[in-house]
């Protein structure tokens, strides 16, 4: 059995909304789409909506509600992702839960000076060693935006630095159509082919979506494609209550699930069965007091992830960002809250981890921090084990009420079973005093940089790394002549 973060036995768990608010929620979004629609700016996907019995007035498509259901009787109710090596790392489904970072921060928060900064492609570098080094982080994505490669293709430099240095799965982002296929090819190449791939993926792509009622030209490409192939998705439409869609929670949720539905549909006509998650976050009402698109708000908390296990869908959910600035108060409590409502809600690849000031800025030792906050958290919801061997009465019966269980054998067979911090201090005052009074921060700093000095990545054989190079290489061509 190859070791994952699955939820092996009971354990917590929370739902926002009942059946009955999911099931009102669905019944509205069947009415969203039959009735008002949702426009669709790619006519390939236009033809393939209507052929399976969809109508169409221009871009605005109508989807009876026998195509919805039909498609999510389609869809499987797993999303598999696995290492390098072809190991299953990641299994998206029920309540199992897996931590990643996220993409394209446009500033660092660097760990050495305290200061904002642009990042740079060496950044992307460090993000993909730390996250590939820390054991509670599942998947890698590429953190920052570097600014020293060409910004109209800096995702296919992004792919070739994380695919040369991590094992752990991968979520991509792409800003076209384009670099979605040359990621795939990258993909291909490190797994010995196109048919390797689709049977071992360890990387998957997250398709942004402009909203519930607009599916984007491009993001309609990528599901057309990767459902072709395929090969897993994580389709997400996202709405800002007050904005694009109802202020309330129900009619921001009702009208961002139409477009959620509609990419359910779309990926099952062009493939049965073709792997899909769907999104764990907004569904919500937007910050309309300073009009900046939060990472963390409280309304929001659990409502997408609720509809997403209403259907039994895999969820890809957020977790471990803060809209703070610093490494504050602010940035441990949004940063914990966001993780433990993704945790207890169930999302099942939870991104994000180790984002600041709304997604703008990043922070490797935000990522130690979270990790070690991860750890706490899957040990305080974990099912709890109740046998004969737990309960242990022999041993409780043959120490009695005043001797002591620390040389007992039961207290050497369980000791290192307990969440021991390696990073929270726990001490008494004057050990943290002699070992230099050193903050959450400082130590955090420390291991960044430890990782960073000594962690190493088994490399790919020289072939594969040249042909991913070919690739970049390639890329960076074909853009040049088209826009030079």
């Amino acid at each position: 059995m190859i070791p994952t973060h699955e939820n092996r036995m009971a354990s917590a768990h929370y739902s926002r909304m009942g059946h009955q608010e999911c099931d009102r929620i669905h019944m509205a979004t069947l009415e969203i789409l039959e009735r008002t629609g949702v426009d669709v700016h790619d006519e390939k996907a236009r033809r393939i909506l209507v052929a399976g019995g969809a109508s169409v007035d221009g871009i605005r498509i109508r989807i009876p509600e026998t195509m919805v259901t039909r498609a999510l009787n389609l869809a499987p109710r797993r999303l598999t992702l696995y290492d390098r090596n072809k190991k299953p790392a990641i299994r998206a489904w029920g309540h199992n839960t897996y931590y990643g970072g996220g993409s394209d921060c446009l500033t660092v928060l660097d760990h050495r000076t305290g200061e904002r900064r642009d990042p740079l492609l060496d950044d992307v570098v460090a993000a993909a060693r730390v996250m590939d080094s820390l054991p509670e982080i599942d998947f890698v994505m590429s953190l920052f935006l570097p600014k020293d490669v060409d910004q109209r293709i800096y995702d296919r430099y992004q792919m070739e630095v994380m695919l040369n240095h991590t094992t752990k799965p991968i979520v991509f982002v792409s800003p076209d159509f384009e670099g979605c296929v040359a990621a795939v090819e990258m993909c291909e190449a490190v797994a010995g082919g196109a048919g390797a791939f689709r049977r071992h993926p360890f990387a998957t792509c997250y398709i942004n979506v402009t909203s519930g009622l607009v599916a984007n030209e491009e993001a309609l490409q990528k599901c057309i494609y990767l459902a072709e192939k395929g090969l897993p998705q994580l389709w997400i439409p996202l709405n800002a209550g007050g904005v694009n869609s109802p202020a309330t929670i129900a009619g921001c949720m009702a009208s961002m699930n139409a477009g959620i539905l509609l990419g359910v549909v779309l990926s099952q006509l062009v493939r049965e069965g073709a792997p899909i998650a769907v999104p764990g976050w907004n569904g919500g009402p937007y910050n309309l007091k300073t009009m900046v698109g939060n990472y963390v708000l409280a309304d929001e908390q659990g409502v997408p992830t609720s509809m997403g296990k209403h259907y039994d869908l895999p969820v890809f959910g957020l977790g471990g960002a803060t809209d703070g600035k610093v490494l504050d108060h602010q940035a441990g409590m949004e940063c914990t809250i966001s993780l433990m409502t993704a945790l207890l809600h169930g999302a099942n690849i939870v991104h994000d981890v180790g984002f600041m000031d709304s997604g703008l800025q990043g922070s490797l030792q935000l990522q130690v921090m979270a990790n070690e906050t991860i750890g706490f958290l899957r040990a305080a919801t974990r099912g709890v084990v109740v046998d004969d061997e737990t309960l242990a009465l022999d041993a409780i019966d043959e120490v009695g009420p005043t001797g002591s269980f620390l040389q007992h054998a039961h207290t050497m067979r369980h000791y290192k079973e307990p969440f021991y911090s390696t990073l929270f201090d726990k001490g008494p005052y004057s050990q943290w005093e002699k070992n230099g009074r050193l903050t959450l921060e400082d130590k955090a700093a420390k291991v960044v940089d430890e990782i960073i000095e000594k962690h190493t990545v088994a490399p790919l054989p020289e072939d594969v790394r040249q042909k991913i190079k070919a690739i970049v290489k390639r890329e960076q061509e074909w853009i040049d002549r088209a826009h030079p």
